[in-house]
Formats: C-alpha cells, structure tokens, sequence
C-alpha cells in the first residue's frame, strides 16, 4: 500500500496557497475518505488479510490456485476498496469459490457466515486502530485547508462506519463541512458504490447538485460512481509507487489523476501554474466497477 508521504505533499507552503481553478460551474468537493484524506487504506486491507486468510484456512477451495492467500494491493482494490464491508466480504469469497451463507448483522468475528468474516475484519481494523493510530495526507490537509479559505463547501464520504473516527483522530474533521459515513448510509439505506448516492447525498447536504461538485477518489469503485452520478468533476488519486493504477482510474471516468492533492495547489507567485482541469480524457461509457 502506498504511504502518506509524497514529494509533492512536503513542497514548501504558506498561508497563501491557492486552488488551481475549478472547471465553471463547480463549487464544491466531494472527498472519499479512506486512501484520500486519511492513510487508511493500509489498514483497511491488513484487516481484510486477516479476516480473509483465516476464513481460506478454514474453508480451502476445491482448486489449490484458489487458496492463495488474500492480496493486500491487487484483490484489496478489485474486491473491497470503496464498498461496505458485506458486500467487500461477499466479493471476495465468491471470487474464491467460497459461498458461506449470509449469516446475520449480529454475528460475532468468525469463518462461518459472509457477515462473521465481516465482523473479523472490523475487530481486526479497531485493534489496528489503536495500536498504529492512523494520519491523513499532509497534501490533502493543505487542500483542504485552502478549500476552506476560498469558501468552497468540503464533505467526506465513506463507506466505513469507523469513519467519524478516522477523520477525528487524524485531526481533520474540522475542516469538513459533512460527513456522509457507513452509518448515515444504512440509516439511509443508501446502496454501495458504484451507486452514486452516497455522493449524491453528500451534494445535496452541501446543497448543491451533482454537476456542481468535483469528487475525489482513491477507488474504481468510486470513480464510477462518481461519473455516473453525473459529477461535474472527477480527479482520481493514485498513490502507488509506479502510478499502476491510472489508467483504469481514468477508463472508469476520472477526468484527471493526481499522485497527491497537493498537486491541485499553486502557489500565488506562481509564473506557470498547472492547467485548470476541462474534464478532457473522459471515458464515455466506463464499465460497471469490479465487485
């Protein structure tokens, strides 16, 4: 998983760091949370090895290939990046050849029901939690600091119910506006990316409509969801190392990749400042986001 720190995270940076323009129209930010705002991410998939790992001990597939042990980069972001933890969980093990029983919401951490393996994932991440702690990216910290500035309106979303927290402890709720987490979207019952509606509720609490909001996006599931919410911007992060992820960020509809959000910055002194995005480059039929 990549780390919270990047060379553009670290430039030098004042008080007066501005906002590369916006396309017209757009005036305010979506932003995903985990893999986003906070170096979660890692987390997350360290979690879901364990749960997942334990639960292919338990119930090894008929075909040996099968058997491998959970990928915290490649099956992290195809299975469970971006989606609740059910259906994350229910992804994966189908993808296996496992197909445990549902089980209920109520079912203790285990490897016998879809929800058990759930919940050994949550117990795994809050014990991560507290020993590790968790930060956000320092470049996303400054964006959004300068969001605040230029009065533009800031929520997060998430599919996690841990997000609160997150946000919380990383110390950067306060510079968001709303919060639109696992827990408001099953009080909502709000369906899972790569339906919009999380973002679309995030836009209307921000009272504007979707194409006059950008969303910000570390997964395909997301990016998806954002354009086919009909958001007037998507930018797609991608954190890896050697940026193996922007090509498919871009296939399922990000109008710009960034490696970190600091990118979206410049500098009032600036002699040549990046390009405002235009939303050239779209895919303009992505595929549906891997489940």
């Amino acid at each position: 998983m990549p780390t919270p720190h990047t060379d553009a995270s670290h430039r030098p940076h004042g008080h007066h760091e501005r906002l590369v323009p916006l396309p017209p129209g757009v005036r305010a930010v979506v932003l995903d949370t985990d893999g986003v705002i906070t170096d979660s991410a890692r987390a997350h998939a360290a979690a879901w090895r364990q749960a997942f790992d334990a639960c292919l001990r338990a119930h090894p597939p008929d075909d040996p290939a099968l058997r491998r042990p959970f990928d915290p980069d490649a099956d992290y972001r195809r299975y469970v990046d971006g989606t609740s933890r059910y259906d994350g969980a229910a992804a994966f093990l189908a993808s296996r050849g496992l197909r445990l029983p549902p089980g209920s919401e109520d079912d203790g951490p285990g490897t016998a029901t879809v929800w058990a393996v759930a919940a050994h994932k949550d117990r795994a991440f809050t014990a991560y939690l507290d020993t590790h702690g968790i930060a956000a990216y320092p470049g996303t910290v400054r964006l959004l600091r300068a969001l605040r500035r230029d009065g533009v309106p800031r929520a997060a979303v998430s599919a996690s119910r841990h997000a609160g927290e997150l946000l919380a402890r990383a110390g950067v709720r306060e510079l968001l506006d709303h919060l639109v987490d696992g827990r408001e979207a099953a009080r909502l019952r709000l369906p899972g990316k790569p339906d919009p509606a999380l973002f679309e509720e995030a836009a209307r609490r921000l009272g504007v409509p979707p194409p006059a909001a950008a969303v910000v996006e570390d997964a395909l599931a997301g990016v998806a969801a954002a354009r086919h919410g009909g958001f007037g911007l998507v930018v797609g992060v991608d954190r890896t190392a050697d940026r193996a992820g922007t090509t498919d960020l871009h296939a399922y509809g990000a109008d710009l990749v960034v490696a970190d959000l600091a990118e979206l910055l410049t500098a009032p002194d600036a002699t040549d400042p990046p390009a405002p995005p235009t939303g050239h480059g779209r895919a303009a039929s992505p595929p549906p986001a891997e489940r």
